[in-house]
């Protein structure tokens, strides 16, 4: 039986295309296990695979789609029987190996986890990788000594995909949340999530000389990175952490040693891509446990196949707000 998938091609010039085709299962990577594939998603990493160039892709013609759930077809591993609901999250899917734009994917077993109980295929996408990313960011705060009643808990870049989920999370676990965004037409789908106060970038943008401020931020999740991470670290309290999880404001860090030293702030680098096994599960776990599924919705841009190459553009620009949830199917 055929099915469909986004296939992006580079021609003799270097130039990609990106167009729904129909493909069949003898087409597909190697790997342990087939899965029907229910829903994916659209991440910044995404855009660059679809995009000019083909950014992250290795080899041609490719999938995208670094993250997917659905259910098992066919499994060569016993820990995964036909009918299994199951995500996928990281390890080069969509970038080295054929991701989820495709009605079928077929991977290794060990990059799997079961889908909790109580979470749909389509829940598990509204979350995503880019939530996945969020909760590992909140749980290596709360493992740095983040707890309630600390004080607010800053989330820079709040408007995309990782800052969402961790405004939701964060206030659902009962933090006062600071969301910062460039956008102040934002500003009421982030109050909606949670988030108590608004923090314009401007004013985490200003340039200041002194190595150290005020302490404001009793913990961080840092979607942006460069300078706008190193002017948070100034103003961090007394041994609280940042966890980044993002490269948007550049891989530099104009920053100085003396939060460090002065302040025992914490620099919490959070890695996505190729966690172990008994990371994502308890990550995957706490989701389903802890954020607040209700609040999903307000997140949520539903597309098709169809609507990629213009979502993958849309969000290279940063145009798009909150999770799109692809349904592979429609």
């Amino acid at each position: 039986m055929g099915f469909k998938a986004l296939i992006v091609e580079k021609d003799a010039e270097g130039k990609t295309s990106a167009s729904v085709q129909n493909l069949t299962d003898d087409q597909l990577p190697a790997g342990e296990v087939t899965v029907a594939v229910d829903y994916s998603t659209v991440n910044y990493k995404d855009g660059l695979c679809i995009g000019p160039g083909g950014g992250l892709v290795r080899n041609y013609p490719h999938v995208p789609g670094i993250d997917f759930a659905g259910t098992v077809e066919a499994s060569e591993d016993a820990r995964y029987k036909p009918g299994d609901k199951v995500v996928l999250t990281g390890w080069r899917v969509g970038e080295a190996h054929w991701g989820g734009y495709s009605q079928k994917a077929r991977v290794k077993a060990d990059w799997l986890v079961p889908l909790p109980d109580g979470l749909s295929t389509r829940q598990a996408m509204a979350v995503g990788t880019a939530g996945f990313t969020a909760m590992l960011a909140v749980m290596a705060l709360e493992d740095h000594g983040l707890r309630l009643g600390n004080g607010p808990v800053l989330v820079t870049g709040a408007a995309g995909g990782v800052g969402s989920v961790a405004v939701a999370l964060l206030s659902a676990l009962g933090h006062e949340v600071a969301a910062v965004t460039g956008r102040p037409e934002t500003e009421s789908y982030l109050r909606d999530l949670g988030a108590s106060q608004i923090v314009p970038r401007e004013m985490i943008n200003e340039t200041v000389k002194r190595p150290l401020e005020s302490e404001l931020w009793a913990g961080c999740v840092d979607a942006v990175g460069g300078a706008m991470l190193a002017r948070v670290l100034g103003q961090m309290k007394y041994g609280a952490s940042a966890s980044a999880v993002g490269l948007a404001g550049g891989a530099g860090l104009p920053a100085t040693v003396v939060p460090f030293l002065l302040r025992g702030v914490n620099l919490l680098g959070i890695d996505s891509v190729m966690q172990p096994y008994e990371n994502r599960l308890r990550a995957w776990d706490r989701i389903a446990r802890d954020l607040p599924m209700d609040k999903l919705d307000a997140m949520i841009q539903p597309a098709t196949l169809a609507d990629l190459p213009q979502l993958g553009a849309d969000i290279l620009k940063g145009q798009v707000k909150g999770r799109v949830v692809v349904d592979v199917n429609g």
